[in-house]
């Protein structure tokens, strides 16, 4: 039984890191500044989830201490969702998503620290593996080196509050914890928005399509997709998830193409280190599988 919830709880990771995919294109099909659209994106996540919980009749309440963190957690999150949407728009999908390989690294160095745990050597070897197929793209994309360096600052938050969400999860519930953490989002980016005097009537002039797709981006690609990944972490590590989550160019890299056209085509070397990235996370999958004796 337990070996059959480890097994579904890796294909809904997979199934959640198709839907991130098809957030990146959401991304570039929705013309709105990255700050504004992180903004609708945590607040409509968060009334939504908040509605489910209303329904469910389950108490939000949370002692200060944690809903102090949460509220940190929630900054993090606002701060790589407005890198990752800034990174797509000075460049494309395709590269953005692309230096999300990263992850991977970042986490095989970060997650020892913050788990005090011994470093695992293939985590290591596969992280290196993972920057040699990124230097690979840079070396003829360097082009979208702004875009570049966006993504890899996002990546590398995005393992940041993984990593707490990591340890949270265990003592509360995700839906419970995603809500605060994206209106804790939400705010912040408010502040931001106001500072910057963003907030006119230009701001919630969008067209019937656009206001669409945010909603999509909101319900689907937010809300069910990130209450889920913080669920699946209760039976997966945070660097298989973060390792797994390198699937995402693939999926999003695919979808781009068909569904934005010749602009997300890219250079062959680009496609190599990118089957570079795919071919990593089969081999975690096979090591991991050894050495624990369980499906990554």
């Amino acid at each position: 039984m337990q070996e059959n919830n480890y097994l579904k709880s890796y294909l809904n990771l997979h199934f959640i890191v198709f839907i991130w995919g098809f957030t990146a294109v959401l991304g570039a099909l929705i013309k709105i500044g990255d700050a504004s659209l992180v903004w609708y994106r945590m607040g409509f996540a968060g009334i939504f989830l908040l509605a489910y919980l209303f329904y469910k009749k389950q108490s939000i309440r949370l002692p200060l201490k944690s809903v102090v963190k949460l509220v940190l957690v929630g900054f993090l999150i606002a701060i790589h969702w407005i890198y990752f949407f800034k990174a797509i728009k000075v460049s494309n999908v395709a590269i953005t998503l692309a230096m999300f390989s990263m992850g991977s690294f970042f986490a095989s160095i970060l997650e020892p620290l913050i788990y005090k745990r011994k470093v695992l050597w293939y985590e290591v070897l596969f992280g290196l593996i993972i920057v040699a197929g990124l230097f690979i793209i840079m070396q003829v994309e360097i082009k979208y080196l702004e875009g570049i360096l966006y993504a890899l600052f996002s990546v590398f938050v995005g393992v940041l509050f993984t990593l707490f969400n990591g340890k949270l999860i265990h003592q509360h519930d995700s839906t419970v914890i995603t809500v605060y953490e994206f209106f804790a989002g939400f705010l912040f980016v408010s502040v931001y928005l106001l500072i910057d005097d963003k907030f006119d009537a230009a701001f919630f002039d969008l067209p019937g399509t656009q206001w669409l797709l945010i909603l999509v981006l909101a319900s689907i690609c937010t809300a069910y997709a990130f209450t889920a990944s913080v669920q699946v972490m209760k039976r997966l590590s945070p660097y298989t998830v973060m390792l797994t989550t390198n699937l995402e160019p693939v999926y999003g890299i695919l979808l781009a193409y068909f569904i934005i056209g010749e602009d997300e085509k890219m250079s062959m070397p680009f496609y190599i280190g990118s089957v570079i990235i795919l071919a990593t996370v089969i081999l975690n999958g096979v090591i991991k599988n050894k050495i624990k004796g369980k499906l990554p």
